[in-house]
């Protein structure tokens, strides 16, 4: 007699957070509560009488059994998804879905999106912001923006952004500590970093210090609550330039140094490959393209330090 079939929400529940090994990620993802994911992977190791994952450390792992069971059952959904993806007709409404990073969203492509709209009337872009890879084939997401080295199976990449690494700061703080001279005077000035407090030393690495300190002040988990603290003043950041570009030519920040650092990541546009070409897609990868190339060909207009200081004692 075959065994039947676990319930397809159990088995979701299982392959999120196997691949997340967090309940919370899984939740999130699933977008439930994680007392819900709990209980489905309660009741699939029930239906399987196996425990599936072992909790240890405040963390959770999967058990030989789960590792065992983990690749068919991924193998199972990406085959539902090719074949639905096959065979299915997508619907072309008016509507075109984009998930972004909330940085890249609220810094670079949210205050362009007018210009989108102009191009495209008939076409309303629903923006949703998130940083975990978008599963096409169930959220609705059309094309995503990612942060990232361009290697995603199955999908095609469009290089949007470049990530040049440059040291902002607001006036004030410029008529607070001077005029850096050379990169090292940057070490005397509170800085704010990032989650994994790196990018100062590998900034400083690059214009030849190595000496650096290790990195004190507050740190962020995202990049748009770091540029949120350097617009308040509390010292000294790495932002990308591309993203600060509009906040250097209004004023509100300052570029402390000409010399930048390149990132290994860039942000990606992400679609299926299947999907490119659709009439609404292909008109936002075009535009982007344009948007992007035409705001990289233009000067960068960086606020001169002298002049953000003077303007700062006015």
């Amino acid at each position: 007699m075959e065994h039947q079939l676990p319930p397809l929400n159990a088995l979701r529940a299982f392959e999120a957070t196997a691949r997340h090994l967090s309940v919370k990620n899984a939740a999130d993802e699933l977008c439930v509560t994680a007392g819900a994911v709990s209980q489905l992977i309660k009741s699939l190791e029930l239906h399987l009488g196996i425990p599936l994952f072992r909790r240890a450390n405040r963390g959770i792992f999967l058990t030989d059994a789960g590792q065992a069971y983990l690749p068919p059952v991924r193998n199972a959904f990406r085959q539902i998804s090719d074949a639905t993806r096959r065979i299915a007709v997508p619907a072309e409404t008016g509507i075109l879905t984009v998930s972004a990073t909330p940085f890249f969203a609220s810094a670079w492509l949210v205050p362009r999106l007018k210009g989108f709209h102009d191009a495209h009337p008939d076409i309303d872009l629903q923006v949703v912001s998130s940083t975990a890879l978008a599963d096409f084939s169930r959220d609705g997401v059309d094309v995503a923006i990612r942060h990232g080295l361009g290697r995603y199976p199955g999908l095609i990449s469009q290089r949007v952004l470049t990530v040049e690494i440059v040291p902002v700061a607001t006036p004030a703080l410029v008529r607070q500590f001077g005029t850096p001279a050379s990169p090292s005077d940057l070490m005397r000035w509170p800085r704010v970093n990032d989650a994994e407090r790196k990018a100062w030393q590998l900034w400083f690495e690059a214009q030849g210090i190595d000496d650096a300190k290790p990195a004190r002040g507050p740190s962020f988990d995202d990049s748009g609550l770091l540029l949120k603290a350097v617009l308040a003043g509390q010292g000294a950041a790495l932002l990308p330039a591309a993203v600060v570009a509009d906040d250097l030519a209004e004023g509100r920040l300052v570029q402390l140094s000409d010399l930048g650092w390149l990132e290994d990541f860039a942000y990606y546009l992400v679609c299926p490959e299947g999907s490119r070409d659709r009439p609404k897609i292909a008109a936002f990868r075009e535009w982007i393209a344009a948007e992007s190339s035409r705001k990289a060909a233009r000067p960068r207009r960086k606020t001169p330090v002298k002049a953000a200081r003077s303007r700062a004692g006015s």
